[in-house]
């Protein structure tokens, strides 16, 4: 437990409102994807706030592309 622990604490993690400034998103929105499952639930830290990686913010563009190109989130 020890080494996830570590691994833990040396990763990068952003805010909800870090990753949607990064995105071009409302954090509204990735709540909204959250609820329809189009993003994985987060981790929490002991406080209870998301934390996310930064490979969020690929997923995030991704969605938002594919709906420029007539796609629709079902």
């Amino acid at each position: 437990m020890e080494g996830l622990e570590l691994y833990n604490r040396r990763m990068k993690y952003f805010t909800i409102g870090k990753i949607a400034e990064l995105a071009n998103v409302n954090i509204e929105t990735i709540r909204f994807y959250e609820r329809k499952k189009l993003l994985p639930e987060p981790i929490r830290n002991e406080s209870g706030y998301r934390q996310y990686l930064p490979e969020m913010v690929k997923q995030i563009k991704f969605i938002k592309k594919a709906q420029s190109l007539g796609f629709t989130l079902k």
